[in-house]
């Protein structure tokens, strides 16, 4: 019994070494380290896990798999705010919502109809508006979810001048699993950040950017980035074959 107490302690261990160096970056770019979120993203883990990591202190954690968010969620403390990171099927936008009460922002408007479901399943729930960040396809990868930098203005017009229940909240990218695609992919949402600013009157403050993930997040908090999202590093590598 004590394997599980010492994979957990690692966890919390982890977690601080995170912050250490979400910290250092941020000063090595003369920002303010609590501008910056971690995002715990737990995909795989048990809710044991995630609750070693609660009780050292962090309430901020993501789900990539709705299925998973829901088993996870009832079974964790109110107070997290959750991240639905990723590919949203709209068919399953009101089982989230309704599952999860709890969730603070959906990484992942890749196109207008999964916008205008959540706006519909958010009024229809009776919940306050939702903040989300529209993916952008950065990679140019054909698998992957996420607006063409070249229409990311329109569906962030959409979302914030459309879907009253929603509240535009920036953009987010998820690069190449091997991370071939950094730091390309970072000057590219950044770039994408200054045109919807420009085309919605927005200031910079008003327009985060979701990039950086385990392996490059140090260097996208240095190109700007308020939101990195930590998997592996913090909760160890994934174990796919437990989710069958």
């Amino acid at each position: 019994m004590a394997a599980p107490a010492a994979v957990e302690g690692a966890a919390s261990v982890a977690l601080r070494s995170v912050m250490v160096r979400v910290r250092q970056a941020a000063e090595r770019s003369g920002r303010d380290p609590e501008q910056i979120r971690v995002v715990g993203v737990s995909k795989t883990k048990p809710v044991s896990l995630i609750r070693q990591v609660y009780d050292a202190g962090h309430r901020c954690f993501g789900e990539n798999y709705v299925q998973e968010i829901l088993e996870k969620a009832p079974q964790l403390p109110e107070d997290i705010e959750w991240h639905f990171v990723g590919h949203l099927q709209s068919n399953k936008v009101k089982s989230l919502l309704a599952g999860v009460p709890n969730i603070s922002v959906v990484e992942g408007v890749h196109n207008e109809k999964v916008a205008n479901h959540l706006d519909n399943a958010v009024s229809s729930l009776g919940r306050n508006p939702l903040k989300v960040l529209v993916q952008v396809n950065t990679s140019g990868e054909a698998s992957k979810s996420g607006v063409d930098p070249f229409g990311v203005v329109e569906l962030a017009k959409h979302v914030k001048l459309n879907c009253p229940n929603l509240l535009f909240s920036g953009l987010m990218t998820i690069g190449m699993p091997d991370y071939t695609s950094t730091p390309e992919n970072f000057w590219i949402l950044s770039n994408c950040k200054i045109e919807v600013c420009k085309a919605l009157g927005l200031t910079k403050e008003q327009c985060e950017l979701s990039m950086g993930m385990s392996g490059d997040f140090e260097q996208a908090i240095e190109m700007g980035s308020t939101n990195v999202r930590i998997g592996s590093t913090i909760f160890g590598p994934r174990e796919y074959a437990k989710r069958q």
